[in-house]
């Protein structure tokens, strides 16, 4: 059927775990989040059931738990990491994000858009949405196409609204490179804040994403959509000084962004190929490495989120369908290129195309982003609590 993809048996995850360097005594939540980080690193996820079985991942993963269990018990104290949070737990940031609701709602390009990463070309003014919440990426420039339109039957209850972005020219604006480029929209969360959220907050963005039928979708193998955040942390980095703008490595505030694509392989490229193929890439591992996360096996809506915890530990979960995450929805916790996170400044979507000049990419919708603090602090915008999901 269209909208299906080709199915496998299971999908490796990668692996962390974080240990609390202290050895404190080893107690039941500890316990837990340690046998959940390894078995969400190292369990086989299966996508479909065998038939009259249980889920081979949901087998393996019974054994698992009892294995640690027993294994931790024996050796006691050093495995108290912080437990990962689902993504929505906490008070809701009213006004930080958007519902599409507003059928005013418009975004003003102010084209041609940036192009910085490519050739250092930031063609102001920038492109914003009229309701001040969302703003053309400086690097690489918005979508061609940002719109209001209709939820897709089987959004979330009482929607009417949602986003629509696709884009033909990824790259600098009327020149087709050939080679992918990616746009960005980026949600206005730090500067409508008048701050930077600190990870002892417990910040955490969800998102629904719809995904059109696979006859719809850019015929390209390779990453379609992104959802990611913006931290912060303090690293090594390389300056510019003096007047000769001499470089040097230092110590300061590095911007890096985690998050989770959409790739696609499709049989239209590949002559080994028979079958379309989709699943989440995580970014990244401690090394900086993007990897394999579930497949994605149909279309139509899926939930997505990210957290950070105050050890500065990125986690990440997905769902198919428009209902709220829950544990059974992780995929797993990572440092990002080795970086314990210290801020978060926004979240933002990535539209990525084959920026051949012919091509769109793949439409893809959004709705209802929201963001999400389980220890506030500050002056704050309104909020709202939200269902607990601990």
């Amino acid at each position: 059927m269209d909208h299906r993809f080709a199915h496998d048996t299971v999908v490796q995850a990668a692996i962390h775990v974080h240990f609390n360097p202290l050895g404190t005594e080893v107690t039941e939540v500890a316990m837990q989040s340690n046998t959940n980080r390894w078995v969400g690193h190292f369990a086989l996820r299966t996508v479909e059931p065998v038939k009259n079985q249980e889920p081979v991942a949901r087998r393996w993963r019974s054994a698992f738990v009892a294995g640690v269990a027993a294994l931790v018990s024996v050796c006691g104290g050093d495995a108290n990491a912080q437990r990962p949070v689902v993504p929505g737990t906490g008070i809701e940031l009213v006004g930080v994000a958007d519902d599409f609701e507003d059928e005013s709602w418009r975004y003003v390009p102010n084209n041609p858009k940036s192009t910085e990463d490519i050739d250092e070309n930031q063609r102001a003014p920038m492109g914003k949405s009229t309701n001040g919440r969302w703003y053309e990426g400086i690097k690489r420039g918005h979508p061609d196409v940002v719109e209001r339109v209709a939820t897709p039957a089987g959004g979330l209850p009482g929607s009417k609204g949602a986003l629509l972005m696709r884009s033909k020219f990824t790259g600098i604006p009327g020149n087709a490179s050939g080679t992918m480029h990616q746009d960005d929209f980026i949600a206005n969360v730090q500067y409508r804040l008048k701050r930077r959220i600190d990870v002892s907050e417990v910040p955490s963005v969800t998102t629904r994403v719809f995904l059109p039928p696979v006859a719809e979708w850019e015929k390209r193998s390779g990453p379609h959509f992104g959802f990611r955040l913006a931290l912060e942390t303090t690293a090594m980095i390389e300056q510019e000084t003096g007047f000769f703008k001499l470089k040097r490595k230092e110590m300061g505030n590095e911007i890096y962004w985690p998050g989770m694509f959409i790739e696609f392989e499709s049989k239209a490229d590949s002559r080994s190929r028979s079958e379309d193929y989709a699943y989440l890439r995580v970014r990244s591992n401690q090394r900086g490495a993007d990897f394999r996360g579930p497949q994605i096996t149909t279309t139509g809506w899926w939930t997505m989120g990210i957290s950070v915890t105050p050890d500065g530990m990125v986690h990440y979960y997905a769902s198919p369908g428009v209902e709220d995450l829950t544990e059974e929805d992780y995929i797993t916790s990572q440092f990002p290129y080795g970086y314990e996170a210290e801020r978060m400044r926004t979240f933002f979507y990535n539209i990525c195309s084959a920026d051949d000049g012919r091509r769109w990419s793949t439409s893809f919708i959004v709705d209802d982003p929201k963001v999400f603090l389980v220890r506030p602090k500050g002056k704050q915008m309104a909020g709202r609590t939200s269902n607990s999901r601990r």
